[in-house]
């Protein structure tokens, strides 16, 4: 067989020298590879010919490469072609994408043909095939010049073709998380239906982050008081057992991945649960994991979590960039939507406060006007019944008053997320029951009752509300709730009393319950 003329090292298109970068040079080192692979079997040049087409026109990644480790086998004739690809750091194997079969016998000993394959000068894996067929000719078995020089052309078209697939899976996945980051931003400012919680928006940024980087668990962590950092927001899917356990967990402040990400750095781990600098328990349940800090407002407001199962794939570098473009505009947005939320929060409080003012400086004074008038007139009547019939319209507009004066301390309650006081609780079971009684029980605050009752006295308070409630109904249709923050307990401690009084068909009372403890705890 003649000797075939060596071919050039084949070299990518978009290697950094300019004088090697031009088409132009492209088609001419590539029509003089097919001319010198023309001095060998031409009937194989037509298949190379459509495989380096269906190659360069294919941007899926693992097509292209299957198809690369196809065409090498059918080309050369080898039973066992692999297209082995580095992971980034170009020591070990990322993936490996085989077509046949290992070869054995005679033809596993007949060697190896291996060809390097690049991508913009760097190496991206390599072209590996084995197996050639026995025959009578000579050379039988071994792979020829021709099958290297056919090979070495497959492996150029392949790494422009990788060049090609990589770059557009990489533009895919940029604005996969760059609408990603946009839809969160969206769902933050917009809130839910009921109202934007912190919660909530915690929870948006750990589950649309776990879903961007395809991760088995997402997470948020914010400050504690002891230096350290806990789960506050989460978005798996892994066991439940594995969310049980992570939320709520927390990473101690003497934490080598804390201190980073109080810096501001971000941490990644390809193995998290067998970190040293991971010292937390929650570690064990993940391997690949990105640490990735949410600075907002000039501070690290907290850290998003993004974690894959022991044995998942490691991050790639563009994820990791991709992560941390992601969490600075998740912290930028949480920032926003709390202002936003500050905003609505100070509108709520400014329509409360002028209701109030309205009730107060307009209602009770017309009611409270109205009532006077009516004492002028029970002095002035004449008829018992008629003094009567006016001290019981005047003895109503009292309890309207009060009534309204409680309705405007209502609305000087904290903020909508902020747990309930006792005047709202005690609200509450009034308006529970007020089927039971057919009317809504009046409340009457004496003292400032949100400050000076504790948590436990509030909570035996608001149960003995409902208790005496329960009791007055079974006697009456009407009841009246009482409570005073102001007295002064038998033993000389201060407390609070409650005082429930019943009132029949006619009007007239049921013995009163009443109720005392001192105020705290």
């Amino acid at each position: 067989m003649p000797q075939s003329p060596q071919l050039p090292e084949p070299t990518d298109p978009h290697d950094g020298a300019a004088a090697e970068g031009s088409a132009a040079e492209l088609a001419e080192r590539t029509a003089q590879s097919l001319r010198e692979v023309a001095g060998g079997p031409l009937s194989r040049l037509p298949q190379l010919l459509e495989a380096m087409v269906a190659i360069g026109s294919d941007l899926d990644v693992h097509r292209v490469l299957h198809r690369i480790a196809e065409t090498a086998g059918s080309l050369t004739g080898a039973c066992y072609a692999a297209v082995e690809v580095l992971d980034e750091d170009g020591e070990g194997l990322r993936d490996r994408i085989v077509h046949g079969s290992a070869p054995k016998g005679r033809s596993a000993a007949a060697g190896t043909l291996r060809v390097p394959i690049k991508v913009r000068g760097e190496l991206f894996g390599s072209l590996v095939l084995a197996g050639k067929p026995d025959g009578a000719a000579p050379g039988a078995g071994r792979f020829g010049e021709v099958d290297l020089q056919l090979v070495r052309v497959l492996a150029t078209e392949a790494g422009i073709a990788m060049g090609n697939a990589r770059m557009h899976a990489a533009a895919r996945q940029r604005r996969r998380w760059i609408d990603g980051a946009a839809s969160v931003t969206t769902a933050l400012l917009a809130g839910p239906e009921t109202g934007s919680t912190k919660e909530h928006a915690l929870t948006v940024v750990a589950e649309k982050g776990r879903e961007l980087a395809e991760a088995g668990t997402g997470a948020v962590l914010l400050p504690r008081a002891d230096g350290g950092m806990e789960v506050v927001a989460i978005s798996t899917v892994l066991s439940e057992a594995v969310r049980a356990e992570t939320y709520g967990g927390t990473i101690p402040a003497e934490s080598p991945v804390l201190h980073q990400i109080h810096a501001g750095l971000a941490v990644f781990s390809d193995d998290f649960a067998g970190d040293p600098r991971s010292i937390s328990p929650l570690s064990r349940h993940y391997g690949p994991t990105m640490l990735l800090p949410l600075r907002g407002g000039g501070r690290v407001l907290g850290a998003l979590a993004l974690c894959r199962a022991s044995g998942g794939p490691r991050f790639t570098h563009l994820e990791r960039t991709l992560g941390t473009q992601f969490a600075s505009q998740a912290a930028l947005a949480l920032v926003l939507a709390d202002r936003h939320r500050d905003r609505e929060r100070l509108a709520v409080y400014e329509d409360r406060d002028r209701i109030a003012r309205d009730l107060h400086d307009l209602v009770i004074q017309r009611l409270f006007a109205t009532g006077m008038l009516l004492e002028s007139a029970q002095r002035t009547a004449v008829l018992p019944e008629v003094k009567e019939g006016v001290g019981q319209a005047v003895d109503e507009l009292e309890a309207t008053v009060q009534e309204i004066r409680t309705a405007i301390i209502a609305l000087q309650q904290g903020p909508p997320e902020a747990p309930a006081g006792p005047r709202t609780r005690i609200l509450r079971e009034a308006g529970a029951a007020t089927v039971a009684l057919g009317n809504r029980p009046s409340v009457q605050f004496v003292g400032p009752v949100d400050a000076r009752v504790g948590p436990e006295c509030a909570r035996a308070l608001v149960a003995a509300v409902g208790r005496a409630l329960t009791e007055v109904a079974g006697a009456a249709s009407t009841a009246r709730v009482v409570v005073d923050a102001t007295v002064t307990l038998a033993d000389g401690e201060h407390g609070v009393r409650l005082t429930v009084t019943g009132g029949d068909g006619d009007g007239g009372p049921t013995a009163p319950v009443v109720w005392e403890r001192p105020l705290l705890p």
